[in-house]
């Protein structure tokens, strides 16, 4: 649906669609075919004016496991590949701050880089006990131009923001919850996420379109104040040689 590649998976329930990242063998780690589907996806689903909400999950055990390493070596080594996908998560980040209709996270298994963005770009978010966030661009020497750090000043504290983005630390779904990162931690986030998605789709489309976009509009000037930023500073960070380093430490051949 949407001629989505592979790697993301929209199915139709009525009016609303299940949105599945389907690299499971890989824990959905995020390469290039997938981060260009989720360019395009929030502008697509938004033009299906079938559609009253969406619910975003993972296949398998992982909501995604963040960057695929080989991915990242390919960013840091082709300047088009690099620019081409800096320019996709600008649109992927303004597109899920605009989509039209509510987007509830099922949060099943860990959700790290730009799945940590997807929830925190997500409208409410179900998380499974064993899950986490955790945005470790730093870690790796990237900047996070579509991560936590575009989001969090709105949702918690600047101290906290700051601790997370700056050490990637794992936030557990428990204490995801206690902060405002995610609103409820229960044994089956899809379900319980379903069921979410269709108590809105009950209530007066126009009055819940306008409203997740009255509260949107909050996020997108916040994203806007620092996007342009943050796109720049990436660019020149795949370009760095702690970047290098890390990434030819994280794919060399295992001995």
């Amino acid at each position: 649906m949407y001629g989505m590649p592979d790697e993301i998976e929209v199915t139709e329930e009525g009016a609303l669609r299940i949105i599945s990242l389907n690299r499971p063998d890989a824990l959905n780690a995020v390469n290039d075919a997938l981060h260009s589907g989720l360019a395009e996806l929030w502008t697509r689903l938004s033009e299906d004016l079938q559609a009253r909400a969406a619910v975003l999950t993972g296949h398998g055990k992982a909501f995604s496991a963040g960057g695929d390493f080989t991915y990242l070596k390919e960013l840091g080594a082709d300047p088009a590949l690099r620019a081409k996908t800096i320019r996709h998560g600008r649109e992927l980040v303004l597109g899920m701050a605009r989509c039209r209709v509510p987007v509830i996270a099922a949060v099943n298994g860990p959700a790290v880089g730009l799945g940590c963005s997807l929830v925190a770009l997500s409208d409410v978010v179900y998380m499974s006990p064993a899950a986490y966030l955790a945005d470790p661009h730093v870690q790796v020497g990237l900047v996070a131009a579509d991560g936590g750090p575009l989001t969090w000043p709105l949702q918690i504290s600047l101290l906290q923001a700051k601790e997370f983005a700056l050490t990637g630390t794992r936030i557990t779904a428990e204490r995801a919850v206690a902060l405002g990162l995610a609103n409820h931690v229960v044994d089956d986030p899809l379900s319980e996420a379903t069921s979410c998605a269709k108590k809105m789709m009950e209530l007066p489309q126009q009055a819940v379109e306008s409203t997740k976009r009255m509260l949107n509009i909050h996020l997108e000037r916040a994203v806007l104040a620092s996007l342009d930023y943050a796109n720049m500073a990436e660019e020149l960070s795949f370009q760095t040689d702690d970047f290098r380093a890390t990434i030819d430490r994280l794919t060399a051949p295992k001995s």
